[in-house]
């Protein structure tokens, strides 16, 4: 008999339980949203724009909730999280930015990596005393992409690259979750990553270079999968029992498009001596350190 695909049809009931999702106000994080809303969560939208989370959260089923996060802004993240009471089931770090044009954060640090693994780096931290089940942490396949250079994560020394950039931020994700979980076990929290393959989301209209534009749109239509696919291994990362510190993707060729399974990382991706080392260069670049 063939397994069947899993799908949203087989996401369990989230009834009394509450997921925050970050960058949900489109793409994967307001799909994610939106099937967990239909299941019962209460669901949290941790967004820039509070004006379109509102909008986005009037469309969700369920009890939802918008509040203002900006992970390019430490003390965005801070604010967040000192304004957080209460128990979280799930933490979905899904927001992030994608071969940008090379610009600094407030805080200095290059944008990609700054948004898309340090904020979720100090979020998570500073969160994780509430958290009881929890952190999926959304990845991508172009963590294949180049190499990590721990000395030079804000890309001071090197000539910029927007794609090996957003390389080396996605390389972070996944060796933050390793981290994490070496962290976590005997606690009963679990951390898990996830990406979504190639999906026909916003993420790739950001790079400010109209052949790159008009390449990846012919990659959207031809190549990619919806972004509805796209967002089942975070749901299924978010909902599923599986081995701690699982990486979930797409099982079709590539991973670029498919149903849920468990995928492999890179070499670097799964270098836990790396991984301590990046984490110990995050607390200081963040000034938050594990809180367990």
């Amino acid at each position: 008999m063939t397994e069947q695909k899993w799908t949203t049809d087989r996401l369990p009931s989230f009834e009394g339980r509450t997921v925050i999702v970050t960058g949900a106000t489109s793409g994967l994080g307001r799909i994610v949203a939106t099937e967990l809303g239909a299941k019962g969560a209460r669901v949290v939208l941790a967004v820039r724009n509070v004006a379109a989370g509102e909008e986005v959260a009037a469309t969700i089923e369920g009890k939802t909730e918008v509040r203002s996060l900006d992970l390019a802004d430490l003390s965005s993240v801070r604010q967040f999280a000192d304004a957080w009471d209460g128990a979280i089931d799930v933490l979905i770090n899904n927001a992030g930015i994608m071969m940008v044009p090379k610009r600094l954060t407030t805080d200095g640090y290059e944008s990609q990596f700054a948004t898309n693994h340090l904020g979720h780096f100090a979020l998570t931290n500073l969160l994780l005393p509430h958290i009881t089940d929890r952190v999926v942490t959304v990845a991508s396949s172009a963590h294949r992409w180049g190499g990590f250079d721990l000395d030079d994560l804000s890309w001071e020394r090197r000539d910029y690259q927007p794609q090996k950039a957003y390389g080396q931020s996605k390389i972070s994700n996944l060796l933050f979750t390793l981290e994490l979980q070496r962290r976590l076990e005997g606690t009963g929290l679990r951390a898990y990553a996830a990406h979504p393959g190639y999906a026909a989301t916003n993420l790739q209209s950001h790079t400010g270079n109209s052949l790159k534009h008009a390449l990846m749109a012919i990659g959207n239509r031809v190549v990619a999968q919806s972004a509805e696919a796209g967002a089942l291994p975070t749901l299924y990362a978010a909902s599923q029992d599986l081995p701690t510190g699982s990486y979930v993707g797409p099982d079709g060729l590539g991973e670029y498009r498919g149903s849920p399974t468990l995928v492999g990382r890179t070499a670097i991706a799964s270098d836990p001596q790396l991984a301590r080392r990046l984490w110990t260069e995050s607390e200081a670049m963040t000034g938050v350190s594990w809180p367990l």
